[in-house]
């Protein structure tokens, strides 16, 4: 194969990129160079000239040509975690925490950070994840969900807080300007800060860099381990400083159950002097394909359930509940000085690498078939931080209150049964409120309900507002 002949520009600095490509053994990147535009060519160069060669070179030599060595034997044991409260003694636990949680969020020392970079393409929707329509009567998107409940709890709690959103390059101008467009949903522009995480490129079997075009070098995120570099770098943890803000609430966009902020789990945190802690609920069944919390080798992390055997994943404690049952629903604690430490020296967490498809085109210039995999992706896991975490909490909560995502368009995790979960918990509010509802399948209500975080952010508001002798029929908004 004929040598890349390397391009000549006039610019010093894209000259200067152009060269470290050849020099680290990258110049075919290049090869369609004489069929690209002025703008394209820029363009090709500007990117190259964002690559971090020192991590690149370290994740091949790790990950493609073999320095990392075969993995160590993991011994793993279900972590200590705090229950859904049962005993007396659980709940006075339990009312201490929030007593904790409140304060701090009245003292204005919590922020809300929602990682948003997707593209609902498992969905057939192609625009960022939180613009999807979700909601069962008013079609409001996961964005307005999840905004409008953080205006309840800084009602409530009477102080401001303030909203961080990591995008992607993908969707990242789609996100802001769907927040203009809709005003923000009556948020404080100054309170709602947008970045993007980072990229890095993929590779092929032998460490060379992919093209997704003729002119753009196949990129994919950091994963969300990077949002704790997204943070440092975008400048959100000094903004967080100045605000006077100790704890960071992180949830992902798809979760339409999520309690944004929830006391009781500050306060657990707060009051262990914890850096790092996350939520778990039981599994749904043994063999359900969700991430568990357990101790790997003694130290705390998250078990994939493909790292599980069969016979561990119906292993039984005495009194029949599951062994390994703490499923993770990607809702963490971080104390903000723990993000600044996770981040000295570059992001302390470890890469993995994921041998999949990559949008991609050969050396003729045609695009390699979906269904080959002619690529390593390298990625991080926020969990993956657990494990550096002095202290930490791990608090079970039920499914039905916390956790119910938005992932595929039908089935399981589908638009579908986010929506049966919401209207089934908001039933359940109502009933608890003792407001008279029709009955339907499984208990719950046969009509659709919507209940705006803005009128009731929980069962106990709601029991507050609501009226005696209320009924309805068809649909409620409330």
């Amino acid at each position: 194969m004929m040598a890349q002949k390397k391009p000549k520009v006039a610019d010093a600095r894209r000259q200067a990129a152009i060269d470290r490509m050849f020099d680290e053994g990258q110049g075919h990147v290049f090869r369609f160079w004489d069929e690209l535009s002025e703008d394209a060519r820029n363009a090709l160069v500007e990117q190259c000239a964002t690559i971090d060669f020192d991590l690149m070179n370290r994740l091949v030599a790790e990950h493609v040509k073999g320095a990392a060595g075969k993995k160590a034997d993991r011994v793993i044991e279900p972590a200590p975690m705090v229950p859904v409260p049962a005993s007396d003694e659980e709940k006075r636990r339990e009312a201490e925490a929030h007593t904790a949680g409140v304060k701090l969020l009245k003292e204005g020392g919590v922020a809300a950070f929602l990682v948003a970079g997707g593209q609902a393409t498992r969905l057939g929707y192609d625009k960022p994840k939180g613009t999807y329509p979700i909601t069962p009567v008013k079609n409001k998107t996961l964005f307005q969900l999840h905004a409008e409940k953080i205006i309840a709890a800084s009602r409530r709690y009477g102080k401001r807080i303030p909203w961080y959103i990591m995008t992607s390059i993908a969707n990242h101008g789609d996100t802001t300007g769907f927040f203009e467009e809709h005003d923000y949903f009556g948020l404080p522009r100054g309170d709602v800060h947008f970045f993007p995480q980072d990229m890095i490129p993929a590779v092929d079997k032998d460490g060379k860099f992919l093209l997704e075009e003729k002119g753009r070098i196949s990129m994919n995120p950091n994963g969300h381990g990077g949002s704790l570099l997204a943070l440092k770098k975008s400048g959100a943890l000094a903004d967080m400083k100045k605000r006077g803000i100790e704890e960071i609430f992180y949830f992902q966009v798809d979760n339409v159950l999520v309690k944004i902020c929830d006391p009781v789990f500050i306060g657990y945190h707060h009051l262990e002097g914890a850096e790092m802690s996350t939520k778990v609920v039981s599994k749904a069944h043994a063999e359900e394909k969700v991430g568990i919390v357990g101790l790997i080798n003694g130290r705390l992390g998250v078990v994939e359930y493909s790292d599980l055997t069969k016979e561990q994943m119906h292993e039984r404690n005495p009194d029949g509940s599951l062994k390994y049952d703490g499923g993770n629903i990607a809702v963490h604690m971080l104390r903000v000085d723990f993000v600044e430490r996770m981040n000295k020296g570059g992001l302390q967490l470890p890469y993995h690498k994921a041998v999949k498809h990559v949008n991609a085109i050969d050396e003729k210039g045609a695009p390699v078939p979906k269904d080959v995999k002619n690529g390593i992706k390298f990625e991080t896991f926020v969990f993956d931080a657990l494990g550096e975490a002095e202290k930490s909490v791990t608090m079970q909560v039920r499914r039905e209150e916390d956790f119910s995502p938005v992932k595929n368009a039908e089935g399981e995790d589908s638009p579908e049964t986010a929506r049966r979960h919401l209207v089934e918990q908001w039933t359940r509010w109502m009933r608890a409120a003792g407001l008279d509802l029709p009955r339907g399948g499984k208990g719950t209500s046969p009509w659709r309900i919507e209940i705006s975080p803005l009128t009731a952010l929980d069962e106990e508001e709601l029991i507050a507002r609501a009226k005696t002798g209320f009924s309805f029929s068809w649909e409620l908004y409330i």
